[in-house]
């Protein structure tokens, strides 16, 4: 080869590696910055055939080719396996198959792209074959060189997040533009003016969705408009379209599939072929209202204007559903929540919804026509039919206890017995006064004095009185049982020595094969309380047993507990257990005839509705 034919040959390298970071160094594209970089990779390593990069998300294991070397017409196809085995494995790869007879022998070289452990990709070249150590010089090449590529990646992750913090910078602010008026007309200009300002629209138009239809309620920059004008009219149907598709819309379209509507291209025709962009502004899953914005034809709406247009109707949906809600009255609040009702209750969806409202309204038919039995709870407590009082017969003192509350005692069995020897000696005292008296009257006799003798006798029948009187104390002063029962209170044990006064109750017995039972009736239940009505019990210490009584009697006069009143309401068992004691509590159930299911769980309810509005309207 001639010194002319080398040097022009130099030449062209050198303008292609030229060419080449030239491209590198300010790419219009990801692809574009790939082959620049794969083509000065390329140049730096010697006797390479072909080459090629394959990028993808990472996150699907969908990888495609985005550059080859020399150019894209050169068949590379045979570099897949290794492609695919370095995607597999993510790890460089070597690969020198077997040189087929009369060609070159060649060796398959990858390496994968990983940013932050993620696969993005993979280079793979295919090489003449050279030593081992030449080849281990070319890994080290593509892996430094790689570095470019996760820089790459990273910059535009970086440009990303950027992109996105502005983004959510400007909604955050409009977000503030709305809070900040309290009207829904004022907030919706205000939005109107401030984002026709970020955005550098000729104008912003936020309309709202009343009556099946989108009524313009504010343009940006215009304080008062004619909502007959052609203009405001066009305007108004290019939002009416947004809830009817529910989709969002750019005119000019962003790409060849995306859909157009008709009014968003008659009114881009009326404001000179201009650009048009309306998003939704979406509450729960509705569309409350439509944001539309315009530019010059000039200045077509971007695909990132478009996401940010759409987080902001996200955003601002909610907050115009607020104020919408705060300006409107009760009757039109009421009106409103129920024809959101009626809408979810007879719509397409909500299907939950549809199935509780059936599952309620046979509930309460269930509960309309069912008919129970009632029964009016009380509180419960067992006493003796007969229940005796053990009082002191005199004023004296406790000199022995036999018996507590609590035990069974016999007739006649001794329960206490009081201090007597004040007795015995008064009990003396009598006698021995009656004995004179009698030695006195015999003497007077004798001397034949009459009166005397009438004297004598008179004082003698009051010594005899007296001791009859001392001599009744005497036999009470043991308390003895009245009757085979139950000692239900009364405890001497502790009192010993200790004076009582006459009268006071020592011990109260009662019966163990009679009771009564007396129920607390609330006054609110007491009219379906009559004579000779069934029921059943149940006692705290007879959890499991169902005692059944007849009601005997009713109290005429309440009493108040806990802040309400009760009546006393007296009952018979049916029979005696020999488990009950006077003073078991529990709860009582009376059968006051058959009523309505609905009835029996909302009569408490509807009764205090009705005496409240008798008391207040009254």
């Amino acid at each position: 080869m001639s010194g002319a034919s080398i040097y022009s040959l130099a030449d062209v390298h050198a303008k292609q590696e030229s060419a080449a970071w030239a491209r590198f160094s300010a790419p219009d594209t990801m692809a574009e910055f790939c082959s620049a970089w794969l083509a000065i990779l390329c140049g730096q390593v010697e006797r390479v055939s072909g080459a090629l990069v394959l990028l993808g998300s990472g996150e699907d294991n969908q990888f495609a080719p985005v550059a080859t070397w020399p150019d894209a017409s050169h068949d590379l196809r045979h570099l897949g396996p290794v492609a695919e085995k370095t995607l597999q494995q993510r790890r460089g790869v070597v690969d020198a198959p077997q040189a087929v007879t009369g060609a070159a022998a060649v060796t398959f070289i990858g390496y994968p792209v990983e940013v932050d452990g993620l696969l993005r990709g993979a280079v793979v070249m295919e090489i003449r074959a050279r030593p081992d150590p030449e080849v281990q010089r070319v890994l080290r090449l593509v892996h430094w060189g790689i570095a470019w590529l996760v820089a790459e990646f990273r910059q535009q992750a970086l440009a990303g997040h950027q992109k996105r913090a502005d983004r959510l910078e400007v909604a955050q602010q409009l977000v503030a533009t709305a809070l900040q008026e309290s009207a829904l007309r004022a907030a919706a200009l205000a939005v109107a003016n401030d984002l026709a300002g970020r955005l550098a629209c000729e104008r912003v138009a936020l309309g709202f969705v009343r009556h099946d239809r989108v009524e313009v309620e504010a343009i940006s920059h215009t304080a008062t408009f004619d909502r007959r004008s052609d203009f405001v009219r066009l305007l108004a149907e290019a939002m009416d379209e947004v809830p009817d598709l529910a989709q969002s819309f750019v005119h000019p379209p962003l790409g060849p599939d995306a859909v157009g509507g008709l009014a968003h291209a008659a009114l881009s025709a009326a404001r000179d072929d201009g650009a048009v962009l309306s998003v939704p502004l979406a509450n729960d899953n509705d569309t409350l209202g439509v944001l539309t914005l315009e530019r010059r034809r000039d200045q077509p709406f971007s695909a990132e204007e478009l996401e940010l247009c759409e987080t902001l109707g996200q955003l601002l949906g909610p907050i115009f559903a607020m104020k919408q809600q705060e300006a409107l009255g009760l009757v039109q609040r009421t009106g409103l929540a129920m024809r959101r009702g009626g809408t979810m209750l007879f719509g397409p969806q909500h299907p939950g919804l549809k199935l509780a409202t059936l599952v309620v309204v046979v509930a309460a038919a269930v509960l309309a026509v069912a008919t129970v039995s009632y029964r009016v709870s009380a509180k419960v407590l067992i006493e003796g039919a007969v229940q005796r009082a053990v009082v002191a017969p005199y004023q004296g003192y406790v000199a022995e206890s036999h018996v507590r509350a609590g035990e069974a005692v016999r007739r006649g069995q001794m329960l206490a017995r009081l201090e007597d020897r004040d007795l015995l000696l008064e009990r003396a005292r009598w006698s021995s006064e009656a004995e004179q008296m009698a030695r006195r009257y015999r003497q007077s006799a004798a001397a034949q004095e009459r009166a005397g003798m009438s004297i004598a006798a008179a004082q003698e029948d009051q010594a005899r009185a007296q001791l009859a009187l001392v001599e009744e104390r005497l036999s009470r002063a043991t308390l003895v049982a009245p009757f085979d029962g139950l000692v239900v209170t009364g405890d001497l044990s502790q009192m010993l020595g200790s004076p009582v006064e006459q009268g006071k109750v020592l011990f109260e017995v009662a019966p163990l094969d009679a009771f009564r039972v007396i129920l607390n009736v609330d006054e609110r239940d007491i009219a379906d309380v009559a004579r000779g009505q069934r029921g059943e019990l149940t006692l705290s210490g007879m959890p499991y047993e169902r005692l059944p009584f007849t009601v005997r009697n009713i109290t005429p006069v309440s009493t108040a507990q806990e802040g309400r009143n009760f009546f006393r309401v007296e009952a018979q068992l049916d029979s005696a257990d020999a488990r009950l004691r006077p003073g078991m509590e529990g709860v009582g159930k009376v059968e006051a005839g058959e009523r309505k299911l609905l009835w029996i769980w909302t009569h408490t309810f509807t009764e205090w509705v009705q005496l409240a509005l008798w008391r207040w309207l009254s």
